[in-house]
């Protein structure tokens, strides 16, 4: 009898003693331990590289291509600007909401306000032909081009244009060309996350964790164009002009749960076939090219 005692309280002992490292180990749990169901936010900068492209401009009185158009982005370098309501669209910025579907994968929607200059301390070839109306202005630049070089800063042609609603006088410049309240790549994105914090000998992941990430995005192109014709009014309005797709590889920082800073290296293709140049809607134009940007962010993870 006093052997069965001893037994059963043996069992109890190791039960109990189950139980409290079942409840040790919820109560150890990080909270970065998973992420499914967790919303994230972030905000930042960055910088850009374009591959060169042949821009095609259509009109009623004229259809050239320039030929492998140099451009190069606009920084605004450490600023105030990112962080100033009704300022903040001014700078190269980066936004970004996501949802974690799994502790891995999370679907977000975002924007790369991007913006792109045409190099004009540059000579292209110009190909097509221009016949405005001798009482325009642009009809100086009358003619036939057939792989024509062409100086693109010739009569007072400067990066950043004219004031809107102001003209030249005289001869007027041939081309400005830029999308730089932006080039607008408004877009969604399925992109997974893995902690590798245990590389570097990290154990409490809730005060400081180290992720990788990867994604693919797709959307759409929503840039306000900046550009001078041959003297023309510009239209300078936003315009849904194409479409583009992009992939990424990122490191995230992760401090106290919730707070985040994340470096990314992010490149994809842009097709615009519908640029909207003057004010008149019969005047268009269409690109393609490649895109590189380097993106710095700062944003948080958090659950609803």
């Amino acid at each position: 009898m006093k052997t069965i005692y001893i037994f059963q309280t043996f069992i109890f002992l190791c039960l109990s003693l189950s139980s409290f490292a079942q409840n040790d180990t919820i109560v150890k749990e990080r909270y970065t331990a998973h992420n499914k169901g967790k919303f994230t936010v972030s905000w930042g900068g960055n910088r850009e590289k374009f591959t060169e492209s042949d821009i095609h401009f259509m009109g009623d009185d004229y259809n050239f291509l320039v030929h492998n158009a140099e451009a190069h982005d606009k920084p605004k370098g450490w600023h105030m600007d990112y962080i100033t309501p009704g300022r903040m669209t001014v700078p190269q910025t980066n936004f970004k909401l996501g949802y974690f579907i799994t502790d891995k994968y999370s679907i977000s929607i975002g924007e790369d306000h991007m913006k792109y200059v045409m190099t004009q301390n540059q000579t292209a070839n110009v190909t097509g032909y221009i016949n405005l109306p001798a009482n325009q202005s642009g009809s100086y630049y009358n003619g036939g081009y057939n792989n024509t070089p062409v100086d693109m800063s010739q009569n007072g042609a400067q990066e950043g244009g004219f004031e809107e609603g102001t003209t030249q006088e005289g001869i007027p410049a041939f081309l400005m060309f830029e999308h730089t309240d932006g080039l607008n790549y408004v877009y969604t994105e399925i992109a997974r996350q893995d902690d590798i914090s245990h590389w570097f000998g990290i154990k409490n992941t809730d005060k400081f964790q180290v992720n990788i990430n990867e994604g693919f995005g797709i959307g759409v192109l929503y840039p306000k164009t900046n550009t001078t014709l041959m003297g023309k009014e510009r239209h300078d309005a936003f315009h849904v002009s194409g479409y583009g797709t992009s992939l990424k590889a990122g490191i995230n920082l992760t401090f106290f749960k919730y707070f985040t800073i994340e470096g990314v290296l992010k490149g994809g293709y842009i097709n615009m076939q519908d640029i909207r140049t003057t004010k008149s809607s019969s005047d268009t134009a269409k690109q393609e090219f490649f895109f590189g940007e380097t993106i710095i962010s700062f944003g948080g993870i958090f659950r609803v």
